[in-house]
């Protein structure tokens, strides 16, 4: 058995759509009107189809659940998200993790939560940018030596 989606419940599919498409570069696999699959799978349900298809009221905002993503250019990411024309309710502005990782967190149209973290390839390139070795890039990243080197071609 595999996981094959996530399923997220949206009041507007359209404008959903449009925000997973613009921020994130997601691509309609099947657009079935009230049903919409993107790369990545992640699958778009409105609520209203949803609500009756479990017969039960859905309440968003619950914040117990994330849709992660990783980017390798965390920079072009924050302009990017800045510059757009939605509305972002954050919920942490960007933040490094004690091993180095840069995160940030906001809602979606309908109060899903989303994270953003830096890829780990692009935290260890960042790091040795700024100068630490490939020994301390391991000992802040937690990262065994192997994968710090082999993630930068290193055998």
């Amino acid at each position: 058995m595999r996981l094959k989606n996530i399923l997220i419940v949206v009041d507007d599919i359209e404008k959903s759509k449009k925000f997973y498409q613009d921020l994130f570069g997601l691509l309609v696999i099947r657009d079935f009107g009230e049903n919409v699959i993107l790369t990545e799978g992640l699958v778009l349900q409105e609520r209203k189809t949803w609500e009756e298809s479990i017969n039960k009221d859905v309440t968003y905002g619950r914040n117990d659940a994330v849709l992660y993503f990783e980017e390798n250019d965390m920079d072009t990411f924050l302009d990017k998200l800045e510059k757009s024309a939605y509305k972002i309710n954050y919920i942490n502005p960007c933040f490094t993790r004690n091993w180095g990782q840069r995160v940030i967190r906001f809602y979606d149209p309908n109060q899903h939560i989303i994270e953003i973290g830096e890829s780990m390839e692009a935290v260890i390139r960042r790091l040795l940018k700024e100068g630490l070795s490939v020994v301390e890039v391991a000992k802040k990243t937690r990262l065994p030596m192997d994968v710090v080197e082999n993630s930068l071609g290193i055998q």
